[in-house]
């Protein structure tokens, strides 16, 4: 579908916001929000909340839920970000549009790594979060402020959540409820290396595997003694015989930890792990190789797993490949391409989709280096992926633009 009049107005109205794009990306890259920094993600969310209300939108915060003590990372009186939802629905009570991104990033707020430096060719840049997700989050608000500039109504609620890149445990409840409300999700998680849209990806979980043994002097009473981190070891050594990645059924240990000193047999030892998984049926099967680990109570030495598969898989169904085509319109229609891949990653796409939505989950920036010191944009994706999510957002909402000539 070639692009109407009112698109055409639309796609020149992003263009002329490259320099704003390129100033809005540089100010969030320099709000430190990893590390649940409280202070970086309230001022990120506020920003960004700001400017979705003078669009109309009507917002609540709702708050977070606990997550499982055990996991890595988990601290008791940690800052629990809340969810914040941005309604601005237009009455109609079809096609109406979630658009979901993170406020977190994986970046120590303390580190080196903490603003946007522009490359000598003037066409890529460094920063923490540029690409995962500061420029999705750019873009989008960019996209609904010039379908607002050109008349589009569209039918939206953006929500916001700070615990993406740790799981989504505080807010995963209010993914679910808004996803159970919408027609159709697009998050805004960076495009794939090669610019594609991921249309499948794997699920994922965590995992504690925790060993007890008895305590004693190495060098009077070794004998006495059971070692929690030789059981342990036997433990790993098992489940290094679990993944069979051509199945996708993914099975990784790290980091560990046991004994206290060389001259004491420990009496504790631990180790975390993650696990991918291609649907539920193998998701299913990984839980059950890990729960056999268990002893029973009492024993010595004593074994036990707890886990969290929190990430259902998200296969490709009709409804969403539906959507990825339509995506893929839009960006023929501007000249763009978008191929499709799968992925082993995860993101909140998995949760909305799980939750009955069919849900694309790649539409922010191009880039590369994600969660590392090199994390890198191609700054010429800020106005062509812009453009891309307002033309798709005015196509799929109510009162949208696709059949205007």
């Amino acid at each position: 579908m070639e692009l109407s009049a009112l698109e055409q107005r639309i796609v020149d109205n992003v263009s002329q916001r490259k320099g704003a794009l390129l100033e809005d990306l540089r100010l969030h890259v320099g709000i430190p929000t990893g590390g649940f920094h409280q202070a970086g993600i309230e001022e990120t969310r506020e920003r960004f909340g700001i400017r979705l209300q003078e669009l109309g939108a009507n917002t609540r915060m709702v708050q977070p839920d606990g997550k499982p003590d055990w996991l890595l990372g988990a601290q008791a009186g940690a800052y629990m970000p809340p969810t914040a939802v941005c309604e601005r629905l237009n009455g109609a009570i079809e096609n109406r549009v979630m658009i979901a991104g993170h406020l977190d990033t994986v970046h120590d707020p303390e580190g080196d790594f903490k603003d946007l430096s522009i490359n000598p060719d003037g066409k890529t840049a460094l920063g923490p979060g540029c690409v995962d997700m500061k420029g999705g989050l750019v873009i989008a608000v960019a996209a609904l402020e010039a379908l607002e500039d050109c008349g589009v109504k569209a039918n939206w609620t953006f929500t916001m959540n700070g615990d993406e890149e740790t799981g989504t445990y505080h807010s995963e409840r209010a993914l679910q409820d808004e996803a159970r409300k919408h027609d159709f999700g697009l998050a805004l998680e960076p495009a794939m290396a090669g610019g594609e849209l991921a249309i499948e990806r794997m699920g994922s979980g965590q995992f504690m595997i925790e060993t007890t043994g008895k305590s004693a002097h190495v060098g009077r009473a070794f004998g006495d003694g059971v070692s929690a981190v030789n059981e342990l070891a036997r433990c790993i050594l098992k489940t290094a015989e679990m993944p069979r990645p051509e199945d996708g059924m993914i099975l990784n240990i790290g980091p560990i930890r046991g004994g206290v000193a060389t001259n004491a047999v420990p009496d504790s030892a631990a180790a975390w792990g993650n696990v991918r998984f291609a649907d539920n049926e193998i998701a299913d099967e990984l839980g059950g190789m890990l729960d056999a680990l268990q002893t029973e109570p009492d024993a010595m030495p004593g074994v036990i797993v707890r886990r969290s598969f929190n990430r259902p898989a998200k296969p490709l169904i009709p409804e969403t490949e539906s959507l990825a085509l339509r995506a893929r319109a839009v960006a023929e229609a501007l000249g763009q391409k978008l191929p499709f891949a799968s992925t082993g990653g995860v993101c909140d796409g998995n949760v909305m989709q799980h939750a009955g939505l069919p849900t694309i989950d790649t539409l922010g920036v191009r880039g590369g280096g994600l969660h590392t010191p090199d994390e890198w944009i191609d700054l010429t994706s800020l106005v062509e992926r812009c453009q891309l999510l307002a033309i798709l957002v005015a196509r799929l909402s109510a009162g949208g633009s696709a059949a205007e000539t």
